[in-house]
């Protein structure tokens, strides 16, 4: 008997934090503009210097922007880590209300709504001092293996990719990337953004060990990306941007980081 009345209990106390868990993700699910809390992805991992979440609060370009644009329209911000494979369909779905990303880099850009850039990401190679090759476009990387960051996606790198002329090797984390190329023999460059290979070779102690193509392979805006929801959102976000970009604030927000 007594038997009976655990199992009962025990049952009872799972559909009851099964319920609290889904009126909470519903709920969650259904906010709105309206509700005056932006929820932005930082990733799990961060992208320093854009977003840094070593701390017990979020930092970095990105996030300092959005927190004091976001302040000044009357939004409190929150961070949630979502890996980069997962958050569009989260987005979509309204777990999270936005992103840092390029519409370059966006599968089906058209789904969603993007404000004007924060910041310009340069992306660049980056190559072992100690090699003696120099790569400048991609027809130097033919037969080679660069170093990539999973789910990311290298428009004028991507026919290459697909032709196989040009291979690409993924690794989850930014900073593993550099000791794929310092350690692996078959790897010849990383491709990353300017200031997040410099950021992080500074941080680990590597500044020396890697130089950098004097050309750009790209250059795209860091933008936040919502849904369409969100547009109204958006033109006030572009409005305070060009505010902060014109009296200063938006640089000394860059000069940390820099």
């Amino acid at each position: 008997m007594k038997s009976r009345r655990s199992c009962r209990l025990i049952c009872f106390a799972s559909l009851a934090f099964f319920l609290i868990g889904f009126v909470a993700l519903s709920s969650r699910a259904m906010a709105s503009p309206e509700d005056k809390t932006f929820h932005l992805n930082v990733s799990p991992n961060g992208y320093p210097p854009y977003l840094i979440v070593d701390g017990e609060t979020p930092s970095g370009i990105m996030w300092d922007a959005v927190l004091l644009i976001a302040d000044r329209l009357g939004y409190t911000l929150m961070a949630e880590k979502i890996p980069r494979k997962r958050v569009d369909q989260m987005l979509l779905d309204g777990y999270v209300d936005g992103t840092p990303r390029a519409i370059e880099w966006t599968e089906q850009p058209e789904r969603f709504l993007f404000t004007d850039p924060i910041v310009n990401s340069e992306e660049v190679f980056f190559i072992p001092k100690k090699s003696a090759e120099s790569y400048e476009s991609p027809a130097d990387l033919f037969s080679k293996t660069l170093v990539t960051q999973l789910g990311f996606h290298y428009p004028p790198l991507e026919p290459y990719f697909s032709a196989g002329t040009i291979q690409r090797f993924d690794v989850s984390r930014t900073r593993d990337m550099f000791t794929f190329v310092l350690h692996g023999d078959r790897f010849h460059a990383a491709v990353a953004d300017r200031l997040v290979g410099q950021w992080i070779l500074r941080n680990e102690g590597l500044q020396d060990e890697f130089r950098t193509s004097r050309e750009v392979i790209s250059q795209y805006g860091f933008r936040i990306m919502v849904t369409k929801q969100w547009a109204d959102f958006v033109d006030a976000f572009n409005n305070e941007l060009a505010r902060i970009r014109k009296n200063g604030e938006l640089d000394a927000i860059l000069a940390n980081y820099r």
